[in-house]
Parts: structure tokens; sequence; C-alpha cells
């Protein structure tokens, strides 16, 4: 029983946080505060009182409506919030109460606000991605695992490697194919991971792009005008380097080793 309560706290905790990252997610791409007003509902506009927003419970409980107006509420709200959830259980299990937890939660945070806000809009806002950067980099200075040095080289590489890919890619088609949010944000993903995290970033979003690419031309012909964002496929990459890096990067070299 105790070990269960021990992680039901921080689930609790990373779903209130993601009731917040919703707030972002809505709030961020169209310029107004995440501070204030009050959360409102976004069809009725207005004032949602606390006893219908408690995260996941409210959701569930109103069976996904406003509590005033019965409006219909989108599935994304309880999703972020379990989402957040959940990788707060990971990432307390795999950092203990340390600060290592305290700034990878950030990290997974605004990954999650990354992702979401890309997947509507196509875009990824600079005022996450460059205090991200900062934040990382600082970070480093605390986090073994990390070090300073590897967190700047990791910046400089994140950046520069997507640059270098947009600017030759522009230079071949005459075409932007990558934006400049997503080399941003890899300078994030570096600053907090280091240079080997944006290797298996880069390498693990770059596959799994490519097999939602090839899905969604499969469903909708190869002439689909439907754009994919890759801020969600980086963002993947960085979890699972934070989550199971060590050991990727050690199944890789056994089986290049072993071909």
């Amino acid at each position: 029983m105790g070990d269960k309560l021990v992680l039901i706290l921080p689930f609790i905790f990373g779903a209130v946080v993601g009731s917040f990252l919703n707030v972002c997610i809505y709030r961020i791409p169209i310029g107004l505060s995440i501070v204030s007003p009050p959360s409102k509902c976004p069809s009725c506009g207005r004032h949602i009182p606390f006893y219908y927003n408690i995260p996941i419970i409210s959701y569930i409980m109103l069976m996904g409506r406003c509590g005033l107006c019965k409006a219909p509420i989108s599935p994304k709200y309880l999703l972020v919030e379990f989402i957040s959830g959940l990788f707060t259980i990971s990432l307390f299990l795999k950092f203990g109460l340390s600060f290592e937890l305290l700034a990878y939660f950030a990290f997974i945070s605004s990954l999650i606000v990354v992702t979401f806000i890309d997947l509507k809009y196509q875009i990824i806002p600079d005022v996450i991605s460059l205090p991200g950067i900062v934040v990382g980099f600082a970070a480093s200075f605390f986090i073994p695992s990390v070090y300073f040095l590897n967190s700047l080289i990791g910046i400089l590489a994140g950046g520069g490697v997507l640059f270098g890919i947009a600017s030759a890619y522009l230079l071949l088609t005459g075409k932007e194919g990558m934006g400049g949010g997503d080399i941003k944000l890899l300078g994030m993903i570096g600053a907090f991971l280091g240079w080997k995290g944006v290797i298996v970033t880069l390498l693990l979003g770059s596959f799994s792009g490519a097999i939602i690419g090839s899905f969604i031309m499969l469903l909708y012909g190869k002439g689909s005008r439907h754009p994919i964002p890759f801020g969600p496929f980086l963002a993947f990459g960085a979890a699972m380097h934070l989550f199971f890096g060590e050991a990727l990067i050690r199944w890789y070299i056994v089986t290049a080793v072993g071909a």
C-alpha cells in the first residue's frame, strides 16, 4: 500500500501540472497570458469553477463536457493531464527525489507543450525553446551525467545539424523543408541531453517520422497536403533517449559490431 501511495502522489502532481500545460498549449499560440485570467470554457466563455477543473476527475465526471454550458470539451485536455502524470511517475522511478527529477520534469513538460502546439499549428514557440536552452545549460552544471561542456556541444550540434540540413535542402530544392522552430528545439534538447542525446533524438525522430509519413501517404495518397510537423518526433526521440538512451546506444554498438 505504501509503495502504491508513493507512486500516486507523483501522478497527482503531474496531472495538476498537466492542467497548467493545457493552459499553455491553448494560450501561447494565440498570444494570451498563461497567468490570467482564470480558466474559462472555450465555448461559453464563462470562468470554470475549481470543482469543475479538477485534473482528470472532472473530465470523467462531466463526461467530457463543460459543467456550465454542456458543450463538448476536447479529449486532448484529459490526454495531456494523463500523459503528464505518467511521465512524472517514470521520472520519479528513474531519478528519485533529486535535482535531476526537477530539471527533467521541466524538460518533459516543455516537450509535451511543444508536441501539442506543433501538431495543431505547425509552430514551435520561441518562448519555450529559447528559455529551455538557457535552463538546460544551467542545469547541466548540476547534472553529472550531462556536464556543462557536453551540454554546450549538444546545443551547438543540435542547432547546427538541423540548420545545415535545412540550408542544404533550401539550396537544392528552393523550398523550406524545416522551420527554425525545429532547429531551436533540437538545441534545447542538446542542452538537456548533451550531444549523444542529439544523435539519438535525430535518429529516432527521423525514423518514426518516416514511418508515420509513409502511413499518411498510403492513407491519403502521394500528393497528400497533410503537413507533418517534425517537433513531435523530436520530442519522442528525446524522451526515448532520456529513459532508454544508454541502453539503446549499447544495443546499437553490440549490433553493429556483431554485424
